[in-house]
């Protein structure tokens, strides 16, 4: 078992602790489930970990330990990415990063430098790509099952921001509302990355180019809430993007469509064991979660080897876990990894999804011009 640190607390920690657990990889060992040492004792209490409040003491004080931690998994706001991931980095840690890698371009690019020189192992947690409906749709395009592909269709909508919380006891809690903690662009950083990747992932490749109108549905807010992109790619294919979290009524709606030239595939998170293949003649086809007829990345993702069985976000964070022990692992016994532990993203994703999102804020300042989106470098 590898052992597990934790950097930040909430929701996502109790995630990420479920789904290394899930993995069968990780034990997680030490915590520092916040900077404030009352509620960093607390919450390493409530789990059995070892208390930290302070980066450098927990570093210090693991490294000195025989059982001290392996891995570390990073949860804390964006604009603290930069300077804790390289820390951990640098001391030789593995490291499974909550996306985005960083707030800024140049922070993702200073994160995955760092991860270069040390010779570690870093996946972003990209979730939806240890889902294994995005596995088996990523390899029904790779054998062509819908031709070449012409057009892209992605929508990220929720609604947890539909209301002004700004300047209330709750609004002053949610740190992605503010710009210099959570970046430039909330929506794309917090949803629109997460429908970038997907594309990138399912397609093998990334759009190229944006145009990209960006604001706020909620009067007054200052965080932009709303994205509509235009996206373009080097083989011809065109794309849409539309990301919102204040669109009312939503619950993390998620939906990909993927046209080709002799069919199309669909996928909506609402019903995330569930891929469908339309081809252009002939009846549509359902995979589901489960069949032994999925391609092998698909199977290898998949928890319960039955259909009808429900799995969901825990599952794929768990397989991101997976690959990430299956990466240590092969660098430990000097054996290259299983190629199927490849699929889950790293820095160089990280990076893709930063200059995404700094294409797209630069279109919407030319007033939608069409702007290169760069390459990882």
């Amino acid at each position: 078992m590898i052992r597990l640190g934790l950097i930040g607390g909430g929701f996502v920690a109790g995630l990420h602790l479920g789904a290394a657990a899930l993995s069968g990889a990780f034990r997680p060992v030490a915590a520092m489930g916040s900077a404030d040492p009352a509620r960093a004792a607390a919450f390493a209490a409530a789990h059995g970990l070892r208390a930290y409040h302070n980066l450098e003491a927990m570093l210090a004080g693991e490294a000195a330990l025989p059982d001290g931690m392996q891995a570390v998994a990073l949860l804390t706001p964006n604009h603290l990415h930069r300077a804790q991931a390289i820390a951990v980095l640098e001391a030789g840690l593995d490291l499974l990063c909550e996306k985005p890698l960083a707030a800024t371009l140049e922070d993702a690019r200073a994160v995955r430098d760092a991860a270069r020189a040390s010779g570690c192992a870093l996946v972003l947690a990209h979730g939806y790509s240890g889902y294994p409906m995005l596995r088996q749709a990523r390899a029904l395009v790779g054998e062509g099952a819908i031709g070449a592909v012409r057009a892209v269709q992605a929508e990220y909508l929720g609604g947890g921001l539909a209301e002004r919380v700004e300047g209330t006891p709750d609004g002053a809690r949610r740190w992605r509302l503010d710009p210099a903690r959570a970046g430039e662009c909330l929506v794309l950083l917090d949803l629109g990355t997460h429908a970038h990747h997907a594309l990138g992932f399912i397609l093998g490749e990334w759009p190229d180019r944006v145009s990209a109108e960006l604001g706020a549905l909620v009067p007054g807010r200052r965080a932009t809430d709303y994205a509509s992109l235009r996206l373009g790619f080097a083989s011809g294919a065109r794309g849409t993007l539309v990301a919102s979290s204040a669109a009312a009524g939503q619950e993390n709606h998620f939906a990909l469509r993927i046209i080709g030239e002799r069919g199309s595939l669909e996928w909506r998170g609402a019903r995330l064991g569930e891929l469908w293949l339309r081809p252009l003649r002939g009846p549509a086809q359902l995979f589901t979660r489960g069949m032994p007829e999925l391609a092998p990345a698909a199977r290898r993702a998949t928890r319960i080897p039955r259909t009808g069985h429900p799995e969901g976000l825990h599952e794929g964070f768990a397989t991101l876990y997976a690959d990430l022990a299956e990466r240590i692992l092969a660098r430990r016994e000097a054996r290259a990894p299983d190629p199927l532990a490849l699929h889950s993203p790293g820095a160089e994703e990280g990076v893709r999804g930063l200059g995404f999102v700094d294409a797209a804020v630069r279109s919407a300042a030319a007033e939608g011009a069409w702007c290169v989106i760069p390459g990882p470098g």
